[in-house]
């Protein structure tokens, strides 16, 4: 009866049959995985969601690609980044998810097609294309030091079903940030071969490290930039999400005519939260420093706890809200991660979970309050190294 998008299988795996009953049983936990800002003790203007009520959302004047007030205000948010977008290049969506999903229809056929996705980065990305019927071929990061991509095993692994290539830049869980060179390699290559290439920036505002996003003055290939205010100003809830649609003037032009369809045929994005935006845009300015804060401070004292445990290795990490540590291979991450949270009263990311290449590696959030994070940490390195 059901489609074959849904996995068959339902059942929850190991780790989340082991959470669901440590916290049946009432047990307090240090969640090391938490990715919501609004549950994380970030300080949020009283006012910050007082702009929603406005009267002026009781009628309704359907935009496909999104009112040009609520548009504008998303181009001239990027100035602070050094980019001038025009505001009709902007396409409003509900989410970034949603705004994948848009983009694989507007770039792949109901069955057969492929687009090329990053690993280790997002588990989401499975589970957004099997449901909209593409074919999800992963290419390699690889970790010498610094991530970068394996331009070999991407070339091995492009086919001719290849519609678009995925590019987390700062990737999560690694925060690492894609080199003006790298992009450029992807641009030529999906140039040449009739695809597009959609970058993912949306943890762009959260910079670790003094290097600053590399961005070409130019993209020679049709170019899909993804952001929303569920990490720029910390508020997942209002859903609003955006692509800045760049590239050559022909191109970028064929996609914009086509995405006012199908954003017309669903029109996802409420009237409330596009009138709004450039008042949610304004106030989260305050929320983004507040997070800016709590992630720097615990990146730092991640790194000064683990410098006590020569074993393990808090890699790098230039941007985003994640850190990742490598740690000794005594048992598998699975039942390490097991342990921390039946022994410890910790909950972390094993690494398979973001499908790195071998073990062992643990992923932990920077955005819980300094207390419980310092504390939980402590606990890790302490499991990691036994």
């Amino acid at each position: 009866m059901f489609s074959s998008r849904v996995p068959e299988n339902l059942e929850p795996n190991r780790l989340t049959g082991a959470v669901r009953c440590v916290r049946a049983a009432g047990t307090a936990l240090i969640d090391l995985t938490v990715s919501n800002p609004t549950t994380a003790g970030i300080q949020y203007p009283a006012s910050v969601l007082d702009s929603l009520a406005d009267p002026a959302a009781l009628r309704y004047e359907p935009s496909p690609l999104g009112l040009p007030e609520a548009r504008a205000a998303v181009a001239r948010d990027y100035v602070r980044h050094g980019i001038n977008v025009a505001p009709e290049r902007v396409v409003l969506t509900a989410s970034t998810s949603d705004a994948y999903s848009v983009l694989f229809k507007l770039l792949c056929a109901p069955a057969g097609d492929a687009v090329m996705v990053p690993v280790p980065s997002y588990p989401l990305f499975d589970h957004l294309t099997r449901l909209d019927g593409v074919l999800s071929i992963p290419y390699r990061l690889e970790y010498h030091g610094r991530w970068a991509i394996d331009f070999e095993t991407l070339d091995q692994e492009w086919t001719d079903a290849v519609r678009a290539v995925l590019a987390v830049s700062p990737n999560n869980p690694t925060g690492s940030m894609l080199t003006g060179a790298e992009l450029a390699a992807l641009a030529e290559r999906c140039a040449a071969r009739d695809a597009a290439l959609i970058i993912d920036e949306v943890f762009a505002d959260y910079p670790l490290s003094s290097r600053a996003p590399s961005r070409p003055d130019r993209f020679v290939c049709l170019t899909l930039r993804l952001g929303g205010l569920s990490k720029s100003a910390g508020l997942p809830q209002v859903k609003l999400g955006w692509i800045l649609v760049d590239g050559p003037e022909a191109l970028a032009r064929g996609a914009l005519d086509r995405l006012e369809l199908i954003c017309d045929t669903y029109l996802s994005v409420s009237t409330p939260v596009q009138l709004a935006a450039p008042s949610l845009i304004a106030a989260g300015a305050a929320v983004r420093a507040g997070i800016l804060d709590r992630i720097r401070d615990n990146d730092h004292e991640l790194r000064t706890l683990a410098a006590a445990y020569p074993s393990i290795h808090v890699l790098p990490c230039e941007a985003g809200w994640s850190a990742v540590l490598r740690v000794p291979s005594t048992r598998t991450e699975e039942d390490l991660v097991i342990e921390l949270l039946e022994r410890d009263g910790v909950l972390v990311h094993p690494g398979f979970f973001f499908d790195f290449a071998h073990e062992s590696f643990l992923v932990v959030s920077l955005l819980p309050e300094r207390p419980a994070f310092v504390e939980g940490v402590r606990r890790v390195l302490e499991r990691a190294r036994a």
